[in-house]
């Protein structure tokens, strides 16, 4: 019997997005200052998680809130296990919104806010394709559940604890509903280090910018010593490549803060860094050759004028992306998220970029690449779901600079949600969802549980 998900999934439309809606008020964005060991990510992710495990209590399903750390969904007895990962963490709102980012502004069919996209909307649709497949019978032979975690943006410490201190089970088959469809078969290594540089201008007081190492800074300040000429050459310096900016001053300082465009750290071409312009106005104006050498260096972001650029066949190129800028003392600190593909050596990036001789780079730590065959069960079975359910037999399968829950969970691979040739502003401001997307996934998502808890 051919099961129609699309009407199975239309009676919880409406009741779907008011619980989105509702999610996406709850300001879920890591806060350190109000963690403790109930609250592992602060009170807004503990709420946010909490919101999710009493939707899953209300609607019948066994739910484990694993400490604070993930809120656990499952149902079902005997057979595989299925699993879906999602999170309930959002980066920081920064830079300016038309619409208020922890409201869910329904505007045009469409929803904005932090969350709508990345992650809440797709772990939404999940739950509601779980909920859909349990009140119609349809987990059976097979055991069904959907993880929550608090953590993805900041490191994930939410599954590290879920599988390694907890020992949940690892799924036979799984998915993350954390990027595109039709789906992601491969994800690039993610790597992070600090590139320290001893700034050689006196003039120089302060300078910093950015609050996540995995976004573009979008705004970038600096306080310099009171110069003659500093407004004029201000002036100049910015008109001459459009970005936005402003001073203000007293009888001894001078603050200038510089406007770019955000973007996601593993996309870092399609951001405007002011961190990094910032710098090389600094570099220019103050005639410290080498601070303005180490700023044009990474906003080239493939690491071509470092010599550090490496490509592949399916993981594609290196991404160099300065997230955050600090200065302590005279030290500048650059703040580097670093995407790379399976063919590349940590251990030589690092003396590549020492060889330069701007700065020093003590460390960079780093995680594996994860691919899969595009022609196994998995790859198969969900690419298979897609089209069906959408008809769209030209979309390619592809791999990501961007890491998702995939690295950290066995058989789990990123499927959706973002459909192809939209742009939900993911860590941008105005983040949003088309409705029609987010109930269109839902139905995506509950053929795909069924379908891969029928596979041996």
């Amino acid at each position: 019997m051919k099961i129609d998900f699309k009407k199975m999934l239309k009676p919880y439309k409406k009741e779907s997005v008011d619980c989105l809606q509702k999610w996406i008020q709850i300001d879920s964005v890591d806060d350190p200052e109000s963690a403790d060991e109930v609250h592992p990510f602060g009170k807004g992710v503990a709420s946010a998680l909490e919101y999710i495990a009493r939707l899953g209590e209300e609607a019948g399903f066994e739910v484990d809130r694993c400490d604070g750390y993930c809120t656990e969904i499952s149902y079902g007895e005997k057979g595989n296990l299925i699993s879906v990962f999602a999170h309930a963490d959002v980066v920081p709102a920064t830079g300016k919104w038309t619409y208020p980012p922890f409201q869910g502004v329904i505007e045009d069919g469409v929803m904005y806010g932090r969350g709508t996209s990345d992650d809440k909307g797709p772990a939404m649709a999940a739950f509601y394709a779980l909920k859909a497949l349990k009140d119609n019978g349809l987990i059976a032979g097979y055991r069904a559940s959907l993880v929550i975690g608090g953590n993805e943006e900041k490191g994930g410490r939410c599954l590290d604890h879920y599988f390694r201190v907890l020992h949940k089970p690892s799924p036979a088959y799984g998915f993350t509903p954390d990027a595109e469809f039709p789906l992601i078969y491969g994800e690039k290594g993610i790597g992070s280090y600090l590139h320290e540089y001893e700034l050689k201008s006196e003039g120089i007081v302060a300078l910093k910018g950015g609050i996540a190492i995995n976004s573009v800074i979008d705004e970038a300040h600096a306080v310099v010593k009171k110069q003659r000429g500093f407004k004029e050459s201000a002036a100049q310096f910015f008109s001459l490549i459009g970005v936005k900016y402003s001073i203000s001053e007293d009888a001894s300082f001078q603050e200038i803060v510089v406007y770019g465009k955000s973007s996601h750290g593993s996309t870092p071409h399609l951001g405007v860094n002011a961190g990094l312009i910032l710098m090389k106005f600094l570099g220019y104006f103050f005639e410290e050759e080498a601070l303005g050498r180490l700023a044009e260096i990474y906003l080239e972001t493939s690491g071509k004028l470092m010599g550090v650029h490496y490509q592949s066949e399916h993981l594609h190129d290196t991404t160099y992306n300065v997230g955050i800028l600090s200065m302590e003392n005279r030290t500048l600190r650059l703040a580097v998220n670093f995407r790379y593909p399976e063919n590349v050596d940590l251990e030589e990036v690092k003396e590549k970029i020492n060889a330069l001789g701007i700065g020093k780079v003590e460390k960079i730590a780093g995680g594996e690449p994860l691919l899969f065959d595009p022609k196994s069960k998995l790859v198969s079975t969900l690419l298979n779901v897609y089209r069906e359910e959408t008809l769209d037999e030209e979309t390619p399968i592809r791999t990501i600079g961007g890491g998702t829950y995939a690295k950290e969970c066995k058989n789990t691979i990123a499927f959706g949600s973002a459909f192809p040739n939209r742009n939900d502003k993911i860590h941008e401001p105005d983040e949003e969802i088309h409705l029609s997307d987010f109930l269109d996934s839902q139905s995506i998502y509950a053929r795909a549980i069924y379908e891969l808890g029928k596979l041996k």
